[in-house]
């Protein structure tokens, strides 16, 4: 390399060519699933075909929460003022932070350190989990990754972690996140349930992803919840009207079966 030149391992182009991680993108294209390039272009190799599943959970359980949390709104708003589909998309990608989507890193950060203390200690998940949340309160600190504003158990969250379990993902991380769910149930009276940012934080970890990636993995499955947000609004309804968080109401198919594959 020259003193100008600099390097990253992501996509090489040549003529006639593109390849991420070593991997023609034209051979991708209709044989590897697009979870599994997600995992491939974020982790250098090609998941198992366990991961790949699980990969592809995660994406599928935040593609959308309906209208109502900060991204959907924030895109809505931005479109109805006039701007274009990309544009909306944005505005919404840019509320995802610490209290909205942002609580998987966070997650994955305070499971890391449960987790280590355990081993260190020789410890179960339980007598870890419990110091933590003893430490956290004494703090004043939050753990991220658990309550809900409107599931009481998080229909995703219990599909992603019998997935895990039943694609031999699951492991100390899982078993952490629930714990740290007991030992909050016993410490502060009040059992809150792990919502998707925290089991996503859990298999992640799982995973071996580092924390740094967790939100992004949510802003790459909230995109297309966007993208239909953005289009509705631009489509559908009228420009520069007042968007309530709670008159709105839903308007499409009732609750169906999915066809028989």
């Amino acid at each position: 390399m020259t003193e100008q030149t600099w390097s990253q391992p992501i996509t090489k182009i040549e003529p006639n060519k593109v390849a991420v991680r070593g991997y023609r993108i034209d051979e991708l294209m209709g044989r590897v699933p697009f979870a599994h390039v997600v995992y491939l272009a974020l982790k250098g190799e090609l998941p198992t075909e366990s991961q790949g599943r699980v990969m592809d959970a995660i994406l599928v359980a935040s593609v959308d929460h309906g209208a109502t949390p900060p991204s959907a709104l924030a895109a809505r708003t931005v479109a109805s003022g006039g701007a274009p589909l990309t544009t909306g998309i944005a505005a919404g990608i840019m509320t995802i932070n610490r209290h909205h989507g942002g609580a998987i890193e966070g997650c994955m950060r305070v499971l890391l350190e449960a987790v280590a203390r355990k081993r260190e200690q020789g410890q179960d998940a339980i007598t870890a989990a419990r110091e933590l949340v003893t430490e956290y309160r004494a703090q004043k600190k939050r753990i991220p990754g658990y309550g809900h504003r409107v599931h009481s158990e998080d229909p995703r969250t219990v599909k992603l972690f019998a997935l895990c379990e039943e694609e031999g993902v699951a492991g100390e991380y899982v078993e952490m996140g629930q714990a740290l769910r007991q030992a909050m149930k016993e410490t502060l009276n009040r059992d809150l349930p792990m919502n998707v940012d925290g089991a996503i934080a859990a298999v992640l970890c799982e995973l071996d992803f580092p924390p740094g990636m967790g939100n992004g993995l949510f802003a790459i499955a909230r995109t297309v919840g966007l993208t239909a947000h953005v289009f509705d609004e631009i489509t559908a309804q009228r420009p520069m009207r007042r968007i309530s968080p709670t008159a709105q109401e839903y308007s499409g198919p009732e609750e169906r079966e999915l066809p028989e594959t």
